[in-house]
């Protein structure tokens, strides 16, 4: 194999590549990048056996072929090299020489025989859907996911198509998130997708791009974002009834400024970290909100004005999934509903229902 291309292309492909990789896997090649180069272009992989990224650069091909080299040391010379030519070959002992300028290189490669295969499936569904509005659906749920393996199903987020609406739902025991946007998707589906494989979606949407293809199998998914694929497993298993967990009623409401309210809990949080926990207590009446908080660093009140509709409640919550939920509001205001001091606090917009968060919460000593 040999071709030639620029630098720039192929360091911004590993850059994203690299992070499919196994950092520790049995099988060596799942540490390396595949690089495939043919009829001029390269094909770059990396695959972890749950998440596969895939992307193609330019190049100039003289001898076509294949090989497996390590991912974080082929990304650390790409990264390092003076010239913004790259020339690389490798010969019949798998050994890759790596030239640009006066610098070159000469490193061991792995046969692409010993490179597992990505998954393919067949399709049984697929959305079309704007990059931004995908990338907004995600940054306003994925804080919600779960990173706690004793139920894999909600290190996820359920994708709920019905109606031409996609629901992303995130869920982790404490709270839970909701978004929900128009799709041109004739289709009723639902697929939990990792939230690893979100995140990744997300680092790869740049703001130029105009659609991302979702094309869905029985077990796996492809997300297409420009030249980028990324292939992952979805995570099987029942996950919650989302609808029904839901207060139908509203004792209590209110509308209040986001940012007022965000900056409000951030000073009550100046009490607490992650091993000095204590709930935020919230006595909301007819024209007012008393916050307070007591640690054992010291006690913390403040008081905000309100206009309350229905009765009035003294509540408690974790100041960080507050403040998540709050912080991934993209509204001015919100509407906060509540169902008296056992029941879910829920946070929506005030004229729509694109987005709906809800935290559990905390029992006031």
């Amino acid at each position: 194999m040999k071709f030639t291309c620029m630098r720039t292309d192929l360091s911004n492909a590993v850059s994203n590549v690299v992070r499919a990789v196994s950092t520790k896997g049995t099988i060596p090649a799942l540490e390396g990048i595949l690089i495939k180069a043919y009829n001029n272009k390269l094909v770059l992989s990396g695959y972890d056996l749950e998440i596969g990224i895939t992307t193609t650069v330019d190049a100039t091909v003289t001898d076509e072929g294949e090989i497996v080299v390590s991912a974080k040391l082929f990304s650390d010379i790409v990264r390092r090299l003076p010239e913004e030519i790259v020339c690389i070959e490798t010969d019949d002992r798998l050994i890759t020489y790596i030239t640009s300028g006066q610098a070159n290189y000469q490193i061991v490669g792995i046969s692409s025989a010993d490179f597992p295969e990505l998954p393919t499936f067949e399709e049984t569904d697929k959305i079309v859907i704007k990059a931004e509005l995908l990338k907004n659906m995600i940054r306003q749920t994925i804080f919600a996911v779960s990173d706690n393996m004793a139920k894999p199903v909600y290190t996820g987020s359920l994708f709920d198509i019905e109606d031409k609406v996609l629901k992303i739902v995130s869920v982790d025991g404490f709270r839970m998130a909701i978004r929900e946007e128009a799709v041109d998707c004739e289709s009723k589906n639902k697929f939990v997708v990792p939230g690893k494989t979100q995140s990744e979606v997300l680092k790869l949407i740049t703001d130029d791009e105009k659609d991302v293809e979702i094309i869905i199998g029985q077990r796996q998914l492809i997300f297409k974002i420009e030249n980028y694929s990324i292939v992952s497993r979805l995570i099987e298993g029942n996950f919650l009834d989302y609808k029904s967990t839901l207060p139908k009623t509203n004792q209590s409401e209110f509308v209040i400024n986001t940012r007022i309210l965000c900056a409000a809990v951030e000073r009550m949080s100046l009490l607490t970290n992650e091993k000095i926990q204590s709930p935020v207590k919230c006595t909301i009446s007819a024209n007012e909100i008393k916050f307070s908080c007591s640690t054992s660093v010291g006690k913390a009140n403040d008081v905000l004005p309100v206009s309350l509709v229905g009765q009035e409640v003294e509540i408690g919550f974790n100041n960080r999934y507050m403040l998540d939920a709050l912080k991934n509001a993209d509204t001015d205001e919100v509407k906060i509903i509540l169902n008296g001091p056992l029941s879910p606090i829920l946070i929506k917009p005030i004229n729509f229902d694109s987005f709906t968060f809800l935290v559990v919460p905390m029992r006031l000593s």
